[in-house]
């Protein structure tokens, strides 16, 4: 009977780990205390389907099951050590919270594959409760408006916190990205494209070269675009090499200064680098 009723001390949950077999949990706590390894291991045993059901609450939020159940499992071996009988609470009073509290540091310090402020990952945990909460209440997938009434947060705070609960894995770029054949996920992602840092420079240059000749703008393509030596320029232009450096230098010249006029100063920043830039391919 004494074995009975310390079983429904533990209660409720405690009834899923609390099992009182051969050794009466009373005598296993004594000599657990006492400092017997053998005791403390039966403890961890008996109460193993209570720290799995604790785990299995946190399924589904990105981390697989077995490893809430280890952490979970560790969370009761620090109950079972910290335990203390005499203080007479049942140990399931004292486990629960201890478990849950190993299920939440997990998550908080170890199950984000993306950093995200700790203020973050403590709103995800509250609304993710609440989330189940409210879902065992409706029978339905809660409402951002719902959650935000069950968890005193502003609407725009709940999308964020479920967006970023999204961060506790990623995926692969290795991972096929659909049909068979299609090669994997990282192949189809684009490229950043040098061209478009040039558009700023362009736009800053481009009335300036608008306003040139016809064939200084032709000694420009062909040395800046077609990428021809100064010596081929002259070959196609029909002028001598010195005369295809000068047309360079009082273009680029030229360029500096009709870009610089009518723009704002990070404008005509970038006209500066954009001349510098030309002087230094001529020379090339």
């Amino acid at each position: 009977m004494a074995e009975t009723k310390e079983s429904q001390q533990d209660g409720g949950m405690a009834g899923l780990g609390a099992r009182s077999g051969k050794v009466g949990e009373r005598e296993l706590w004594g000599r657990r205390t006492g400092g017997e390894e053998a005791a403390r291991e039966q403890l961890v045993h008996r109460y193993l389907p209570l720290a799995r059901q604790l785990a299995a609450r946190y399924a589904g939020r990105g981390r697989p099951l077995d490893d809430l159940i280890q952490v979970a499992n560790l969370g009761l071996v620090k109950a079972v050590d910290r335990y203390d009988p005499e203080h007479g609470a049942a140990f399931s009073s004292y486990a629960v919270p201890t478990i849950v509290g190993e299920l939440r540091r997990h998550f908080r310090d170890a199950g984000w594959a993306v950093h995200v402020p700790r203020s973050v990952q403590e709103r995800v945990l509250r609304i993710g409760k609440a989330a189940d909460r409210v879902s065992a209440h409706t029978g339905r997938t809660p409402t951002v408006a719902e959650l935000a009434k069950a968890t005193g947060e502003s609407p725009e705070d709940v999308v964020d916190a479920l967006s970023a609960g999204h961060a506790y894995e990623t995926d692969s770029l290795d991972e096929p990205s659909g049909a068979e054949g299609e090669g994997a996920r990282g192949e189809r992602m684009g490229e950043d494209d040098p061209g478009f840092e040039r558009v700023d420079d362009w736009e800053a240059i481009a009335p300036a070269i608008a306003s040139l000749s016809d064939r200084d703008r032709a000694v420009l393509r062909l040395r800046f675009v077609e990428d021809l030596t100064q010596s081929q320029i002259a070959d196609q232009v029909g002028v001598s090499q010195m005369q295809v450096s000068r047309i360079l230098r009082r273009t680029i010249a030229r360029i500096q200064v009709l870009a610089r006029e009518g723009i704002d100063e990070q404008g005509a920043r970038l006209a500066d680098q954009e001349a510098r830039r030309l002087r230094r391919s001529a020379t090339g």
